[in-house]
């Protein structure tokens, strides 16, 4: 029987997160699923991302994941909660859904020497206040600041991330976040996106500063989950196959998909 683990992205990003997945557990069968056509979600409503969010975890469970991972900060924010709490005690007792947020948070503050963190993200993400509020349960004496940057998302989307408009962007956002405190040390990139940026962040970053990507950190804690959880692990299964899905165009999501994920792909249309 077919059951992958299901990673959910409102559109490309979450590609990079399923990419170090891959390569850290790569016996495992996935299947990847990019809103694109309802994409950005950072920009929505709490209401509108649950709902969203909601019936592409549906359709991951409809193919068979017993395990669905939400490789978006905004879903994981606005919707991951509701998702746990609320339909998944009635709709499906027995499936998983995890973010990317928890993972991240726990690890935080390891990294940092003065205490100070800063978090880059959508600005749905910052509104919500999830950063500020999981570091703090783990690691109640960090201090976090957190920067929101709109423009980060369409310049990757774009293909403009390596040029050099996009630097006065990259700038001024590092700028406002430094600005907040002159002691942060350790920066994440709390969107899926922003590792496409990192070349520009490290530019405008201070020299002796530790800039997280997501995708390590996410890969590592399910290394870890389903250790944890052998039930799960025997549920999932394992050949090594790779399904992509889009509720947008193929032909540009296999475009702009090889640039996040690294090789080519080929993806299916999804009618939702």
């Amino acid at each position: 029987m077919n059951q992958p683990i299901g990673v959910f992205d409102s559109g490309y990003g979450g590609l990079t997160v399923l990419r170090e997945i891959v390569q850290t557990l790569p016996q495992y069968d996935y299947i990847y699923l990019g809103d694109n056509a309802r994409t950005p979600y950072g920009t929505r409503s709490f209401d509108t991302v649950y709902h969203y969010t909601l019936e592409c975890v549906q359709h991951l469970f409809d193919r068979g994941c017993r395990l669905v991972i939400l490789a978006c900060n905004t879903a994981s924010a606005k919707a991951l909660r509701n998702i746990q709490q609320l339909d998944l005690p009635t709709l499906a007792p027995d499936r998983r859904v995890l973010g990317v947020i928890r993972p991240t948070t726990e690890v935080i503050g390891n990294y940092s020497k003065t205490g100070s963190v800063g978090v880059l993200a959508t600005r749905g993400t910052v509104t919500s206040e999830s950063y500020r509020v999981e570091i703090e349960k783990f690691f109640p004496d960090v201090a976090v600041f957190q920067e929101a940057c709109p423009m980060w998302v369409p310049l990757v989307e774009n293909g403009e991330y390596a040029s050099p408009g996009a630097d006065y962007f990259v700038q001024q956002h590092m700028d406002r976040l430094l600005q907040q405190s002159p002691a942060i040390d350790t920066i994440l990139l709390a969107c899926t996106h922003y590792p496409l940026l990192l070349g520009k962040i490290q530019q405008y970053a201070p020299p002796n500063a530790t800039i997280l990507s997501q995708g390590g950190i996410v890969s590592q804690s399910l290394v870890d989950y389903l250790i944890r959880h052998p039930e799960m692990d025997a549920q999932c299964s394992k050949h090594g196959r790779r399904t992509f899905l889009t509720t947008d165009s193929t032909e540009d999501f296999d475009r702009q998909a090889t640039v996040f994920y690294g090789q080519p792909i080929q993806s299916e249309h999804l009618s939702l």
